[in-house]
């Protein structure tokens, strides 16, 4: 059973608009401009906008059509997923030369607990200025290092000082910090929650830790205790390696409720990719797929499928979660918070396979090496599965479709 240390020192790494800054480095072109990163389909999202970009109110996730609206003369690119997987791979290699313990969030970004490195590493803020300098050396390419007692301060913490900054969060001062920041800096709220909570006076993380029980129970339901403990920088998970996890998994809260379930739905196949590359990655297989929605007023609920025989497939975990939401969404959909899915019941290796496994899992294999080599990351949207397009007119599973890279018209 693990046990917290009475003093932890934990990075929070976030590589700065990771995808965008890749094609600015190949390409000196496009350097000082605003470059967005994703397909030009009637669906497609932008999965990355450069720091010129964003002034123009481009951000991650917004569909691709309104990011042109908004920024006309931005110029939309696709990154080879060869290249990602190159600078991600570095990435990688260089955490593990500063602590053992790393666990991976996405390509780009991950938790490095630096707890007793101090001899080795020197002082967390010397390791933390070490660290980004190694990076940038190795990668040519800035990340953003937040440092705190904890993992929730800390991945803020690498949000405050973007980009190419170091953020020190001293366990005496992680209160104090953590009260003045305004309360949609907080974890799980969005846009709509900010709104009414500014509108009952609570403008700031530290009028959230004053709220009475009641009060929170009534604004966050079964979600009311998490939200205490994060307001008041209280966060006991550890970082867990993905080779040491019980269960791998992604999720993502939207700024406002999103209302088309094919949204929402093209956003968990996303999440799906992201789990398969990782079970991959680390020679590990999934008995188990479990779904996790929260609507707007924090009610959240979960669904969840066991496999008949563990897998590292996107295909066959993919058909699982997308079972698990349709048989939701057709029923009961409502507009949807946040989404998430997580791999359970792990086990090392591929899983056993049925005497009529053999095809089908060859093929998907296939599959996953030709996608986990060209987009590695979910939302790249250089090549997507059919899965994405609207479920009148999907493709076959596995299946993947091309899209464009220029921007029509």
């Amino acid at each position: 059973m693990w046990v917290m240390p009475a003093h932890r020192v934990i990075f929070h790494v976030d590589m700065d608009a990771f995808f965008a800054s890749i094609a600015q480095l190949d390409d000196p072109s496009l350097r000082g401009k605003p470059v967005l990163v994703g397909g030009t389909g009637p669906r497609s999202v932008v999965t990355a906008a450069s720091y010129e970009a964003r002034p123009f109110g481009c951000r991650s996730a917004m569909p691709m059509s309104q990011a042109l609206r908004q920024c006309p003369q931005a110029i939309v690119v696709g990154v080879p997923g060869k290249r990602i997987r190159e600078m991600s791979g570095k990435l990688f290699d260089t955490l593990a030369d500063f602590s053992p313990t790393v666990e991976p969030l996405s390509v780009d970004e991950a938790f490095i607990d630096m707890t007793g490195t101090e001899r080795l590493m020197g002082p967390p803020e010397a390791a933390a200025e070490k660290l980004r300098k190694t990076i940038y050396a190795n990668l040519s390419l800035t990340a953003s290092v937040g440092v705190a007692p904890n993992k929730f301060l800390a991945k803020l913490a690498s949000d405050h000082n973007k980009p190419d900054g170091v953020t020190i969060v001293a366990a005496n001062d992680a209160e104090a910090w953590l009260a003045q920041l305004p309360i949609g800096r907080m974890w799980g709220i969005g846009k709509i929650s900010e709104k009414h909570m500014i509108q009952r006076g609570v403008k700031t993380v530290g009028d959230l830790a004053r709220m009475p029980d009641e009060w929170m129970k009534r604004f966050f339901g079964s979600e009311a205790t998490r939200f205490q403990q994060l307001a008041r920088g209280i966060d006991y998970r550890p970082v867990v390696p993905d080779h040491s996890a019980k269960s791998i998994g992604h999720e993502q809260t939207f700024g406002e409720d999103l209302t088309d379930p094919a949204e929402v739905r093209r956003v968990l196949l996303d999440h799906v990719e992201q789990i398969g590359w990782r079970l991959r990655r680390r020679g590990l297989s999934a008995g188990r797929v479990t779904l996790k929605i929260r609507f707007g007023d924090f009610k959240t609920i979960s669904r969840s499928a066991t496999l008949d025989r563990p897998t590292d497939t996107t295909a066959q975990l993919w058909e699982h979660a997308k079972d698990l939401f349709d048989q939701w969404a057709d029923k009961q959909f409502q507009p949807v918070r946040l989404i998430g899915c997580s791999a359970g019941a792990l086990i090392e290796g591929a899983g056993q396979l049925g005497l009529y496994d053999q095809a089908d899992r060859q093929r998907n294999r296939r599959v996953d090496a030709t996608l986990d080599a060209i987009t590695e990351k979910f939302g790249k949207r250089t090549v997507v599965r059919g899965e994405t397009l609207d479920r009148k007119k999907r493709q076959q599973p596995g299946e993947i479709k091309r899209e464009s890279k220029r921007p029509s018209g």
